[in-house]
């Protein structure tokens, strides 16, 4: 990593301390001077170790060189100048500075900063210097608020909606509590739209809202909420390019407005497949610090008319009936969707139809790997050869503990470079700009399936048709429906599940909570697809089934094929992000990157200590 000429160094006072404190373009460091005479034993830094892997601001040491702490400059929030004589008000805490430092250091200002605490959460703590002279001090104010301003990235003006009904109607107060003082700390103006009725937000951001005067729009709710905002920014993105949602071949333009997601809704899901906590303040900072996550959209067609968008999950058969089933039950709270599941799952039906889908090939990761999409500083290496095609191929993510090559490669050959963003999500969003071509080959293994074109088709009869375009991760299950899945790389994972027995059934439900392959299974099957169709068998000249008008003629057939229950229902329904589609027989195609987040994806730090060989697979 190129070393960055210093802005500032001087010799500031911290809790009676004398520091050295040191800022760059990228660092903000401090360093006790007691113990800077005795130098870190050791001469070359081993390869694999943490101090290579990991950036310094993300370390804290303290040993014989003193106590040292470092901060990125991208991660301060604010800087603000203390009155030491009166004191000052901080998030409601008046601090009284010592009255020893302030007699011999007069003047002191505050930096605000990102610090990581437990389960991925995010905390704003504040660090208080005090110096000899007042020019010095806003010096340090002036020059800290330069580098905050040229970090072009972070948002200015927000346009936030929040709900006050979803989840436990708490919307209002947890903005207004723990939300809206960090922006304010950070000089971020808001325009907040409390939501009256449904899809209130999709249509104010659809026809009203004028956005560019915002730099972001936010949303504080739940799943629901997020769903609303994303129909109504890429919506109104379509429109004023002229581009024909209703056409499944059409490709979208991708939003450039960021969305942020505070939550306060029941699951949360997106929040947490997105940061990793379902934590309001981590959210409101990983906002300010102005954090991009891109995500794939789905969009959903029937007979050439667009139905709906999908940013996490399309389940026919389990999951829409638990869906729908627990639509009739609002009065029961949360408490509705495990009344409902239990009951869909004692019913064990079963539906037959046609799913076709499009592979996705010539990408790295498959859904049942063991790469997670997951952000971080990690270190990777690449092949110096000449073959574009094999440094591709040959590229090394240490980070998981995987290594993608086939080959062992002498690390001579190899130069380390540190990403920040899942490389998986990199390498394919790359490959689907390209448009690269779709290749199947047939697999003779598969009885029941054929090809077409490129198209994989496969009949049969499915407790469960998924298709996961993240993990769908939530505290209920921490590994998700499919846990290799991920954000940005322009496909989405397709999860078939056959007709078994309701304990086999019971078995697969309960891995999406265990540590165990939830696909290791004979009657489960996972493909990492770009577009997929579905038909239901009793859908006649692709038009969907209308039980009311076809009812008796259905029963008759009904009955021949379920001799032991003559009530199972012919089809069943699509859950879509929490919301019921009208129709059965759809299609879905799978836009890379379509949108963007203010999240930075989970952040997992890499350990390289225990690694003999990193190409060891």
């Amino acid at each position: 990593m190129e070393k960055q000429p210093r802005l500032l160094a001087s010799q500031l006072l911290l809790k009676n301390s004398l520091f050295e404190v040191s800022l760059n373009r990228v660092l903000l460091t401090w360093k006790e001077v007691a113990t800077k005479k005795k130098r870190v034993s050791g001469g070359m830094h081993h390869p694999f170790k943490v101090g290579f892997c990991f950036p310094k601001f993300l370390r804290r040491d303290k040993g014989e060189s003193g106590t040292s702490h470092g901060v990125s400059v991208s991660e301060i929030l604010a800087v603000r100048e203390l009155d030491v004589d009166s004191g000052t008000k901080d998030d409601g805490r008046w601090q009284k500075m010592p009255q020893k430092s302030t007699e011999a250091y007069p003047y002191a200002f505050t930096v605000s900063y990102v610090e990581r605490a437990w389960q991925h959460r995010w905390r704003c703590s504040d660090v208080t210097f005090h110096c000899l002279e007042g020019a010095l001090c806003q010096q340090w104010v002036q020059t800290i608020r330069e580098q905050l301003t040229a970090l072009t990235s972070r948002p200015k003006h927000l346009l936030v909606y929040i709900n006050p009904y979803g989840g436990k109607q708490q919307g209002e107060r947890i903005y207004e509590q723990k939300v809206a003082p960090l922006f304010t700390l950070a000089s971020i103006s808001t325009h907040v739209i409390v939501t009256e009725h449904a899809n209130h937000a999709r249509d104010h951001l659809r026809t009203e809202a004028e956005l560019k005067k915002y730099d972001g729009v936010v949303c504080v709710g739940g799943d629901g909420m997020f769903s609303e905002m994303v129909h109504g920014l890429v919506s109104r993105t379509q429109r004023d390019n002229g581009v024909d949602q209703n056409s499944p071949e059409e490709k979208l333009v991708p939003c450039t407005l960021r969305i942020g997601i505070i939550p306060a809704g029941s699951t949360d899901c997106i929040c947490y497949a997105t940061v990793g906590i379902n934590d309001p303040v981590t959210s409101a900072l990983h906002i300010i610090v102005g954090d991009a996550q891109a995500m794939d959209v789905c969009s959903v067609h029937h007979n050439n008319t667009f139905l709906r968008y999908s940013v996490s999950l399309l389940g026919y058969g389990f999951y829409g009936d638990v869906l729908a089933d627990s639509e009739r039950k609002r009065w029961m709270g949360p408490a509705r969707y495990d009344f409902s599941g239990f009951k869909t799952f004692l019913t064990h039906h079963y539906y037959e139809g046609t799913v076709s889908f499009l592979p996705a090939t010539d990408i790295l990761g498959t859904p049942r790997d063991k790469t997670r999409c997951r952000a971080g500083y990690v270190l990777l290496y690449k092949c110096n050869l000449s073959n574009n095609i094999h440094n591709q191929l040959c590229s090394l993510v240490l980070y998981p503990h995987v290594c993608l090559c086939k080959y062992h490669l002498d690390l001579t050959s190899l130069t380390p470079s540190l990403s920040s963003r899942c490389f998986i999500c990199q390498h394919n969003g790359q490959l689907y700009s390209e448009d690269a071509p779709e290749i199947c080959e047939t697999d003779p293994d598969v009885p029941d399936s054929e090809y077409k074109g490129g198209w994989r088709v496969i009949r049969g009869k499915f407790l469960a048709i998924n298709a996961a375009s993240m993990s769908c991760a939530c505290p209920r299950s921490p590994k998700g429906l499919s846990p290799a899945a991920h954000l940005a790389d322009g496909t989405t994972d397709l999860i078939l599940v056959r007709k078994c027995s309701r304990f086999n059934f019971l078995r697969h439900l309960l891995r999406h909570t265990s540590k165990y392959d939830q696909f290791d299974m004979t009657f489960v099957e996972v493909h990492r697809v770009r577009r997929f169709r579905f038909t239901p068998r009793y859908c006649q000249s692709d038009s969907e089934l209308d039980l009311r008008e076809n009812g008796k003629k259905l029963f008759s057939q009904i009955c021949r094929d379920h001799p032991a229950c003559s009530c199972s229902p012919a089809y069943s329904s699509w859950n879509c992000d929490g919301e019921i589609l009208p129709h059965a027989a759809i299609e879905v195609g799978v836009h890379c990157q379509l949108i963007k987040l203010f999240a930075r994806g989970i952040e997992e730090q890499p350990v390289f200590e225990d690694l003999p060989n990193p190409c060891a697979v």
